[in-house]
């Protein structure tokens, strides 16, 4: 089915634009979500209005999100995990160790949708893009070592280390898991004249 994304979504597309997505996709989650309506023969002029709006909208909140991308691009967050022989971890690093992680120690409070990363099961480093604008995507860096031994770093950390135990967390499935994407990253686009049917030791460093 075709659709109207009146929202961004993140690795689908930017409000405005049309697109053809699976039936159970655009009817369970992107229109009663509100990201999208269904496309019609005369979407052509509602799209362009949507996509003038949008541009707008994003333009001011990359300025608003600008000093918070700076704060939060380069950074590095260590997590001192238990992991077996072979370095899988008893439990993972997830989306909302990282959240929490970035609130102690920036001070940004940031929404789940808004880190794009699967759960981490194992040692080692990892990059995480935080999506703040569809333009606008700090990285930081995730390095996940063994309880008791040092993380390796880059350079030295200047910040006092914070050590949070990791746990084992039991993954759920919504309703409409095999519906949704990785992630998305959503900003509200709504066209006027349209109505949709609407996550460890912690070490910082520069």
């Amino acid at each position: 089915m075709k659709v109207l994304l009146i929202k961004d979504v993140y690795k689908l597309g930017r409000a405005g634009e049309i697109k053809k997505v699976a039936a159970g996709y655009g009817r369970n989650y992107l229109i009663p979500q509100g990201f999208a309506i269904p496309a019609t023969a005369g979407s052509s002029q509602q799209a362009e209005r949507i996509k003038v709006k949008a541009t707008e909208r994003r333009a001011k909140l990359n300025e608003e999100l600008s000093d918070i991308a700076e704060v939060l691009n380069g950074k590095t967050l260590t997590f001192a995990v238990k992991a077996g022989e072979t370095g899988r971890l008893y439990g993972s690093v997830n989306d909302d160790h990282i959240l929490e992680a970035i609130q102690a120690n920036f001070e940004i409070e940031l929404e789940k949708r808004q880190v794009e990363t699967e759960p981490i099961r194992m040692l080692g480093t990892h990059t995480v893009p935080i999506h703040l604008t569809m333009d606008l995507m700090p990285e930081i860096t995730v390095i996940v070592h063994r309880e008791g031994e040092p993380a390796i770093l880059e350079q030295e950390a200047d910040e006092d280390v914070i050590e949070v135990e990791t746990e084992s967390e039991t993954e759920t499935v919504d309703d409409y898991a095999e519906y949704l994407p990785e992630s998305s990253e959503t900003e509200d686009f709504q066209d006027e004249e349209s109505t949709p049917a609407e996550e460890t030791g912690i070490e910082t460093t520069a």
